[in-house]
């Protein structure tokens, strides 16, 4: 077989953006390897069709974890599962973290990924309907918008949160400071923006550039202790793809270390014990996990306002979609929160430590078996989570078979930072909607309910009660010591020829949603790429 100079394996915002720029020399030639199909599904241009993708088994994976909590519940984690990967079925929030998160990981031995270096990537990737500034960009193919607000309730939400001194902004990327604000979206003119549609679809007809799609990748083929290919299975039949350049692992911070541990690179012990046989004993490979304990809040309101007739009745339902199919407006074309914003958990703390967003639709308790429903009676929910954990979970290999179930240990609030922070962060979402005019709006708190009042209560609300963010990061971190999964450079260390290119390459938590920075992290990889060649 002939070999490709880069093979990628999944096509999300990482593998999309790799796909781009590398196939941009006609020279050079790429294949880009997705296991989920097409991305032909019609939900996954209406915004708020997400809901139903995160569902449905052929546009998302569905990873189960370890029992967890009091209730000893498991959750499960979703990612995407068609081109475009995660960009096509998440909430499709923007955000691009904190200038000191960036700081950080330079700190931390990882020179030109400081803050300095990324601003000036995510100015070029951006095309953002604010318009271009010295802190974004307008002329990038990943286009944004923020919404245009008028809404009374959502506007009572940004009043009240002015009493609280947060800062009303239309651009919330543009400081690190206590704001909230209508949330940026990669949504433009009502339909979602995702990693395929922003990166890899303008440059399909290049015909130095062949997309798999419904191609699973099992490993990574090592020969000579080098990276020379990939190895798994296309529509149910075996196949290969040699690499002369490199292998690059884009597939996010759970299939990624997978693919590794299965190829025979990660703990030894873990490897052993699942009956694969070791090539690289990497200790952290799966290890380091960060991820954010979403709570989950939801309040009644006082009077007929929000979505929830027109999204939870069929009469309703008519009428949105009518409006949408005629005007991409209304109500599903909004992101899956409206409101997003940044606080302090205390105020002596230099920056924010805490997320939140905000809906103006509140959900039943979901059945098993069955899709979430929106409620008939109004009411609005608010997710918030603290942004910067440092309790560390895992992901492992549970048998050497591609298709075996993996130990995915969460480990939320592990830490005293992480629940003493949990708790401010409840805590200051009721301060948000017992500020007025806010709380003329509410009738009471609904989930998790006024009798959660303590600091363990609050802890066992997030567990039991709460949501995972979908943002783990971590699993084949980026370092300068030997027993960092990766360089600086993200290449894999003890296996030339391979590179890991997305969220499990953060070596700490970006401070909000991980879609931008991963796109941003590809793009600045493939300057790497090619300056290694």
């Amino acid at each position: 077989m002939t070999p490709f100079d880069y093979v990628i394996v999944g096509a999300g915002p990482a593998g999309c953006v790799l796909a781009n720029r590398l196939s941009a020399d006609p020279g050079i030639s790429v294949l880009l390897i997705e296991a989920g199909g097409p991305d032909t599904n019609p939900l996954i241009s209406v915004p708020q069709g997400y809901a139903q993708l995160l569902g449905d088994p052929d546009t998302a994976w569905h990873y189960p974890t370890r029992p967890f909590g009091p209730a000893k519940q498991t959750d499960v984690w979703v990612r995407g599962k068609t081109l475009g990967g995660s960009s096509a079925v998440n909430g499709m929030i923007y955000n691009r973290g904190n200038r000191a998160d960036y700081d950080e990981w330079e700190r931390l031995g990882n020179p030109g990924w400081g803050w300095d270096d990324v601003l000036p990537v995510f100015r070029t990737i951006e095309d953002h309907s604010l318009g271009a500034s010295a802190l974004r960009g307008a002329d990038g193919p990943l286009q944004v918008s923020t919404g245009d607000g008028g809404d009374a309730l959502l506007e009572d939400v940004l009043t009240a949160g002015g009493q609280l001194g947060w800062r009303r902004m239309r651009d919330l990327n543009e400081t690190d400071e206590e704001r909230l604000g209508y949330a940026t979206a990669t949504i433009r003119d009502g339909r979602r923006v995702t990693a395929a549609t922003a990166f890899l679809h303008p440059v399909t007809d290049r015909p130095n550039l062949s997309v798999w799609p419904e191609t699973v990748v099992d490993r990574v083929l090592i020969e000579g202790g080098r990276a020379v290919g990939v190895r798994g299975r296309q529509r149910g039949q075996d196949v290969e793809a040699r690499a002369g350049r490199e292998v690059i692992l884009a597939a996010g911070a759970i299939a990624t270390p997978k693919i590794l541990q299965l190829s025979g690179v990660g703990p030894a012990v873990a490897l052993r014990a699942a009956g694969v046989d070791v090539v690289v004993d990497s200790p952290n490979v799966g290890a380091r996990m960060r991820e954010h304990r979403v709570f989950l809040l939801q309040f009644r309101l006082a009077e007929d306002l929000g979505y929830n007739k027109m999204l939870g009745t069929e009469e309703g339902l008519r009428d949105v979609t009518a409006q949408y199919q005629a005007n991409a407006d209304g109500p599903l074309a909004a992101p899956s929160f409206e409101i997003a914003g940044f606080f302090k958990t205390h105020p002596e703390l230099d920056r924010p430590d805490a997320q939140f967003q905000i809906a103006p639709v509140s959900f039943r308790p979901p059945a098993p078996g069955e899709a979430v429903q929106v409620e008939r009676e109004p009411g609005m929910c608010c997710v918030a989570y603290l942004l910067r954990p440092d309790s560390e979970g895992s992901i492992r290999i549970t048998a050497a078979g591609p298709d075996a179930p993996l130990d995915i240990d969460p480990n939320f609030f592990a830490t005293e930072h992480d629940r003493t922070t949990a708790v401010g962060v409840l805590r200051g979402i009721r301060r948000l909607f017992a500020a007025e005019p806010l709380a003329q709006r509410i009738a009471h708190e609904t989930m998790p309910g006024p009798g959660v009042r303590t600091d363990q209560e609050i802890i066992d609300a997030a567990l039991t009660m709460g949501s995972t963010g979908f943002h783990a990061i971590g699993t084949c971190a980026m370092g300068p010591d030997d027993t960092d999964v990766l360089d600086p450079r993200l290449r894999v260390r003890g296996v030339p020829q391979l590179r890991v290119v997305d969220a499990s390459a953060f070596p700490t938590m970006i401070s909000g949603n991980l879609n931008g920075p991963v796109s941003a992290l590809a793009w600045h990889a493939a300057d790497l790429i090619l300056q290694d060649a």
